[in-house]
């Protein structure tokens, strides 16, 4: 008797699976319940259903589930609170406009888009990132948007002819009836099969002989186009090669000049060059100025314990221009000096000004002093950029 009621709780199980929201079900085959926003489980389901309690505080549920509430989050230093964080919702932090608030890392990301055939269903914004769906049938998205749904497909009219059926990641293409310029070859006798076909606007001229093809005004166009459109594209690639060319030679140039009128300017000793060339560390002479005594007063040796978010705005995007510029040793090698998890870093990499998000992020932080950054840019080997903050060399090692 046994073996015959557990077969029939399997069947019923398997009858009844789709039915049950939670997928699980008690020894006696009830399904088990969900519990609901703002409750956890507190005895899981097994011999009886499933116990709940409510989110103790500090946490919350947002949705049915069997799992426990999760921790509220708090938003980062000088992101404004729109609502505090409740039983049934999370904490919910105004960020910049293309961002939102990144509950689990405390910070605001940059907004995902949503590829070519995708459309958005969901707005970033306080509810968290961009939500993408495939474009269904009968709808298409051809760029890649953080803010537009799918489209309605387009349908060609009676006066135009499909060409091409609409696809999730491009619309229907028509094209006018009247653009059909070869004439349909003429019904009946077997020798009219073997003229050319031929446009009707030059029916009454003089048929071509047989055997030969006859070379029309738009055979000539369409020559002469290929012609013209070869010619713009090597005189676009030549103009690129010399483009790139000159800019090589004048950035050569102008190092080497700068490089003469700072070892001028420092009336440096060959001692002092042969250490700058060996070290690959240039030091301009307002460091190596504000190094020296000046009259009655003594410069304090210790860390530069200024706040990098008092820098002035001009030397802030001097700043992130070098690093987004700076290829193997930019401002993700920066990251990772400051102490930045990889999957941090890709969250900043995926905005389209990774480096301000990353210096903007950390600014946020206590202790963010132009000392501690000037340190970590001379751990990845970025005198240039130390230079244009105008740290103090005796409180950075750039060895």
């Amino acid at each position: 008797m046994r073996p015959f009621v557990i077969c029939a709780l399997l069947l019923l199980k398997v009858t009844l699976g789709d039915a049950c929201a939670s997928g699980q079900f008690t020894e006696s085959g009830q399904c088990c319940s969900l519990c609901p926003a703002g409750f956890e489980v507190e005895v899981q389901c097994g011999e009886e259903d499933t116990k709940c309690t409510p989110c103790p505080q500090g946490t919350f549920s947002s949705s049915e589930d069997l799992g426990p509430c999760l921790p509220c989050a708090k938003c980062p230093r000088s992101v404004p609170m729109v609502a505090a964080c409740t039983a049934t919702q999370e904490t919910q932090c105004e960020c910049d406009n293309g961002f939102f608030f990144l509950s689990n890392h405390h910070l605001c990301a940059p907004c995902s888009k949503c590829n070519r055939g995708e459309g958005v269903i969901r707005d970033c914004g306080l509810q968290g990132n961009t939500q993408c769906q495939i474009c269904g049938p009968g709808t298409f998205s051809e760029e890649i948007t953080s803010t537009k749904p799918c489209q309605t497909c387009t349908q060609c009219s009676d006066s135009e002819v499909e060409i091409r059926h609409c696809m999730p990641n491009s619309d229907t293409l028509c094209m006018d009836k009247k653009l059909h310029i070869l004439s349909r070859p003429a019904q009946g006798g077997s020798d009219a099969s073997r003229w050319p076909v031929v446009d009707e606007g030059m029916e009454g001229q003089t048929s071509p002989a047989p055997g030969t093809h006859k070379f029309t005004p738009q055979d000539e166009s369409g020559s002469n186009n290929i012609l013209a459109y070869v010619s713009v594209l090597a005189a676009v690639v030549l103009g690129l090669l010399l483009y790139v060319a000159y800019k090589c030679w004048r950035s050569c140039k102008q190092k080497k000049a700068l490089s003469k009128a700072r070892a001028a300017e420092l009336g440096a000793s060959p001692e002092g060059e042969k250490l700058q060339s060996d070290s690959g560390v240039f030091l301009d002479s307002q460091s190596l100025q504000d190094n020296q005594p000046s009259k009655g007063t003594k410069r304090d040796s210790k860390q530069d314990n200024r706040l990098y978010v008092n820098l002035p705005p001009n030397r802030q995007e001097e700043v992130e221009r070098l690093l987004q510029e700076g290829g193997g040793r930019g401002w993700r090698q920066l990251g990772a000096a400051l102490g930045y998890e990889p999957e941090q870093l890709d969250l900043f990499g995926r905005g389209e000004a990774p480096a301000h998000t990353l210096l903007s992020n950390w600014a946020q932080k206590e202790g963010a002093t132009l000392g501690l950054l000037c340190s970590a840019l001379a751990r990845i080997e970025r005198p240039d950029v130390v230079t244009a903050l105008n740290c103090p060399a005796q409180g950075v090692s750039l060895v």
